[in-house]
This record gives C-alpha cells, structure tokens and sequence, in this order.
C-alpha cells in the first residue's frame, strides 16, 4: 500500500507516548470495570467505526466574501485523495472519500479506483453538484435546478445526477446524495407548491435511474443560498420526499443545517423510527450552518446524537444502516488536522454512547426520575474515552497523537513544495 507519511515518523512519535498511554487505558479499564464495562468490547466497536471524508474537506474554504488559500492545496482529486490517505493512515478512522462531481470528475475513472486502492481507500457517497454553474454548461442553475420553472434546466440537473450514478458505480459507490439550492430570495418569486411538484418530479426520474443495492440521501437545509425560501428546507419535508420517492430513498441530517437550539437528535429518533434515516454530515454551527469543525462548538449535542444511534444499534432498530460522512469548510486551520480532529471527535462520542447504562436509563424514563436519567446520559459523556480512542489507533498501526504525528512528519511542506500555490480569490464557500 502507498503511504504518504513514512511508517516510522509514526512509530517515533507513538514511543515517546506509549508508556502513558498503556497507563491511562488500565487506569481508565479498571474505572469502567466496576461500572460493569469491558473496555476491550468498547475499544472494539470503536476500532470498527468510520467516518467519510469529504474530498473538498482537504482544501481551504471560505466566506461568501473571501477565500485565503492555504499552503500545499491539492489540485485535483488525485492530490485530494493523497491527503485523504493521510487522514486515515494517521487516524485508521476514515476509511472511504465522498466525491463530489463535476469538481473531481476523470478522464479515466479506473485509474482513479487503483489510486484509491493503492491508498488504502474506498468510495462513499457521491455528492451531485447543481447549486453552481460548471464552465460550458447549457443551462444556469442561478434560478434553480431540479425545481426550475425550466423544463430544459431541470433535465440537465437530472441528467447530471445519473451521470453521478454511473461514475459511482465504476467506482463502486452505493449512493448518491443530492443537495440543491434551489428557493427564493423574494415573496411572490416563486410558487411554492409548484415548485415542489418540479422537484419532486426531477427526483423521480433520478430515482429511476438508482441500481437496486444503492439508495439515494436528500439534505434538508433551512437557509443559503436562497434566504427567503428554500425547496428542501426542513427534515418534515426531507420526510415527505423519501416517502414519496420509495424504499430506496432516505432523509440525510446535516448537523449545521439546522436553526440554533433545534432538537437535532430527536429529528434523529423520528427517523429512526420511521425507517428513513439515512445518514450524517457532521460538523458544527454557533449560528447556523457554519461548518465548522465537528465537536468544535456543542460536543455534547454531538453525543446526545450518537446516544440516538447506540440505542438504535443495541436494540437492532429495523432498517438502521447510516452513513456517517463529514462535512466542514477550513478557513484558518490546516484542512488535515482540522479533519484528523473531527474523525476522532466523532469517534469519541460514539465511545462516550457505548458507556451509557441503557438499564438503568430505561427505568429512570419509566419511573419519571428526570434527574438521574438526564445524570446518566452525563456519567458516559464526561468519562473520559481518548485512552480506548487512542489504543485503538495505535493497534491499528495509526498514531497515538495523530496531529503531533503529522506535524513531526513534514507533510505540509512537503505538498507545499510540490504544488503551485494558489491565488486568493473572490467569494464562494468549497
């Protein structure tokens, strides 16, 4: 396998922090051990949980008023994937890339599947692109894409999204997500209702052209780009649309497209429920969606979702099977250590839900004893789990210390001075 950091820059790094770490994991094991849980099966689950990377997460964003590149950024979707591999070498937590087209579309998609096997990689979800124009494109989606009042627009946005398929599927990918921007900026601009009845015609055709082992994710958004209504705009109606759609389609929950102090976690369980959850983009948000780095603002709502989730799987929720993915644009931070950081924050709230006594949880809930529930759910989210986090890394042959690691190796530098730096530019988030 190709590795882009050298095996014992890690293995360097990891003796120094060794002994302590063996320290803390027994420390830690004998503290679970009289609460009645094994640290070995937790330190299990959590060396077999992964989380997509984004391959526009390994380059800098930016604000709807600037972008300041960052040194080394990658050029194309091969350049994108080398840093994805980083990220998993150093954390053995992101196993698969989510592409989104056009922005990493190939001339010769079997070269990029044996780049991404050389890499230790496979393919997520794909992400269609129809909330931005790509250069020579007949038709502008500046008015709207699946839901335009044009009939020649909406078919290219639709054709666009089989295109997707059909990469995913030589690329072996078993789904297909699909965010559009499409709204209003003004009352009176459009129809509501026929808008709608637009785009869920266009996703209809879309759905048609699904393979029957994949499933397609539609992402719910309140706001942005259009600020006075938005076609998808809120998981009731992300509801409907699987519904409508058919078993192969499910709801997928951005965690920052979402207004402050929304119940995410309980539009989480609604899901579940009724058997449309499809998956996550984790990140976070102070205002709303901010993507920001996951874990970074509201850890604790993170968890209280992963508590969601673990219920789900000790219970064996019927048609449970999300997609876990993250999604987050870096503009001060580097990209890597910033998506380092999030895999294993999202791994650390997975932990921290598998502590959760789920016996005595129940019983509070059924005698009404608010107080020692909601003290349950906090007994798991303050223990503190890096030590199962870290073990599990390093006896994958990942890093103790994934960002010390990364920094010791060099890496930034070194694509720093491979590749052409790029010029700042106008407005746009990536």
């Amino acid at each position: 396998m190709t590795l882009m950091i050298r095996n014992d820059v890690i293995d360097a790094d990891n003796a120094v922090r060794l002994a302590d770490l063996k320290a803390d994991y027994d420390y830690l094991g004998a503290q679970l051990s009289r609460r009645g849980i094994d640290i070995g099966a937790i330190k299990e689950k959590v060396s077999a949980y992964g989380v997509a990377v984004p391959s526009w997460g390994v380059g800098t964003g930016g604000t709807r008023f600037a972008r300041f590149p960052g040194t080394g950024e990658p050029r194309n979707i091969f350049d994108k994937i080398e840093d994805c591999s980083v990220i998993q070498q150093l954390t053995r937590a992101t196993p698969t890339v989510s592409l989104h087209i056009p922005w990493d579309k190939v001339d010769d998609l079997s070269e990029l599947k044996e780049k991404g096997s050389a890499l230790g990689l496979g393919f997520d979800a794909m992400n269609s692109n129809t909330f931005s124009d790509a250069p020579d494109q007949a038709h502008s989606y500046k008015f709207g894409s699946l839901s335009h009042a044009d009939a020649a627009t909406r078919r290219q946005a639709v054709d666009h999204n089989l295109e997707c398929i059909e990469i995913g599927k030589a690329l072996g990918s078993k789904a297909l997500t699909v965010w559009v921007g499409d709204g209003s900026n003004f009352p009176g601009q459009s129809n509501f209702t026929r808008s709608f009845e637009r785009y869920l015609e266009s996703m209809n055709a879309i759905y048609k052209g699904l393979p029957d082992d994949w499933r397609i994710f539609t992402e719910h958004k309140m706001f942005e780009p259009a600020f006075y209504s938005t076609v998808v705009q809120d998981w009731g109606t992300n509801y409907l649309i699987a519904q409508e759609l058919g078993p192969k389609a499910y709801c997928l929950v951005d965690l920052g497209h979402h207004a402050p102090n929304v119940n995410i976690e309980m539009i989480v369980a609604r899901l579940i429920q009724f058997k449309k959850l499809g998956g996550f983009h984790f990140n976070d948000s102070k205002y709303g969606d901010d993507d920001l780095d996951t874990g970074s603002i509201d850890p604790y709502r993170l968890f209280l979702v992963f508590n969601e989730l673990v219920d789900a799987e000790t219970r064996n929720a019927e048609g449970f099977s999300p997609a876990h993915m993250l999604d987050q644009s870096h503009n001060v931070t580097d990209p890597i250590e910033s998506l380092m950081n999030s895999a294993m924050e999202v791994s650390r709230a997975y932990a921290q839900a598998l502590l959760v006594d789920r016996n005595a949880l129940e019983g509070y809930q059924d005698s009404n004893d608010a107080l020692m529930a909601t003290e349950t759910l906090k007994s798991a989210f303050r223990t503190h789990v890096e030590p199962i986090l870290a073990m599990a890394r390093f006896e994958a042959g990942g890093a103790i210390a994934p960002v010390a690691a990364y920094r010791a190796s060099g890496y930034r530098a070194k694509v720093s001075s491979e590749r052409p730096a790029s010029k700042s530019g106008g407005g746009g988030i990536v």
